[in-house]
């Protein structure tokens, strides 16, 4: 009879904010292990330590607090996947499920050897990546404070100047509206408010920018229209490795420049998951793809044919879906020409 000590095992880790739960089974489906632990990796550690030299690997979700799991056990050289949770459901049928059969499930998906991997981006440069995230929540909050604030003075009569010149206002500015006190204190602290996540927005803007300038990919994806320094930072760090691309098509569609639709006959029977891909990319092309008609006659001639076809929304996926395909030739050596939109 075949020992533990001699088979292969397989492990999954479900993980949560304040434990995990570990589960593993050998290469024909038994589970001959299973524990919650603490978030820590001694603790982790612990619990596997009987099991290592046996396991051919761990699949974990990919949650949002996956970094220090992953990170902690790969630089002990073990073999860590990490798994993508909108390709890894469990079957429908099943009556009961908990935290037990949800790392029991990882497990069983490598033992399978059909384990939905995500990609682990380097380590190295992952918070550079996280730093320009975080500047896009001030920006969108800078964004949404200055709407408030222009609302507040239409609200009393007032004709609002334009969010860059309302930028620069001060408290004088302020009283000087001659507003109930109160009026003129929401006032006081919008504009602050406006004004911090500006300085803040930049600090990381400027950062990053010191980073990633020398790096040439930066300036080759600049030559595709519509994208500048910002949107530019945000493709190059949000894509990591292109190589993991196959076709333009595939990045295209990580982008979620794509149709998600499902049909049967040539009927509409449905939609797949639309939200598969990268949220900021799919934000990024679509910022691009209503700047890049403005500054090209060819582009917005083609913009228009399609608008005028479907409508302004559909018109701007198509074209985000263009220039994202586009930006994967780029990125692959390929010298961008106008030939790779139309």
């Amino acid at each position: 009879m075949q020992t533990t000590s001699a088979k292969e095992l397989y492990a999954g880790a479900d993980l949560h904010g304040n434990n995990v739960f570990l589960s593993i089974c050998d290469r024909e489906g038994t589970e001959v292990f299973r524990r919650r632990v603490r978030t820590t990796l001694d603790a982790v550690n612990e619990a596997m330590d009987p099991y290592w030299p046996q396991v051919q690997a761990m699949g974990i979700e990919s949650t949002f607090n996956w970094y220090w799991l992953v990170d902690g056990l790969r630089e002990q050289n073990r073999d860590v996947r990490l798994g993508n949770p909108a390709k890894m459901k469990q079957y429908k049928g099943l009556k009961h499920a908990d935290d037990a059969s949800d790392a029991r499930w990882l497990a069983e998906l490598l033992r399978l050897d059909i384990f939905p991997e995500s990609y682990i981006y380097p380590k190295e440069v992952r918070s550079i990546r996280d730093a320009l995230r975080r500047r896009q929540l001030f920006v969108r909050r800078r964004t949404q404070v200055m709407l408030s604030l222009q609302s507040l003075l239409e609200r009393y009569g007032f004709k609002a100047p334009g969010s860059r010149a309302l930028q620069q206002w001060t408290q004088a500015d302020a009283e000087a509206t001659g507003l109930d006190p109160f009026v003129q204190l929401q006032l006081r602290t919008l504009l602050e408010a406006v004004q911090c996540s500006e300085r803040l927005a930049g600090q990381i803007e400027s950062a990053v920018l010191g980073f990633i300038e020398p790096n040439p990919s930066f300036e080759q994806v600049q030559t595709v229209p519509g994208i500048g320094k910002a949107l530019g930072m945000t493709i190059v760090l949000e894509s990591g490795n292109f190589a993991r691309f196959p076709n333009a098509g595939c990045y295209a569609s990580y982008c979620r420049a794509v149709k998600s639709e499902r049909s049967s006959n040539s009927r509409k029977k449905g939609e797949n998951n639309k939200r598969n891909g990268n949220p900021f990319l799919a934000w990024a092309f679509v910022e691009a793809a209503s700047f890049a008609p403005r500054f090209y006659p060819e582009i917005q001639s083609w913009y228009d044919r399609k608008k005028k076809k479907r409508n302004a929304i559909v018109a701007k996926k198509a074209l985000a879906a263009k220039l994202s395909k586009a930006v994967w030739h780029v990125m692959n050596g390929e010298e961008y020409v106008m030939g790779m939109l139309f």
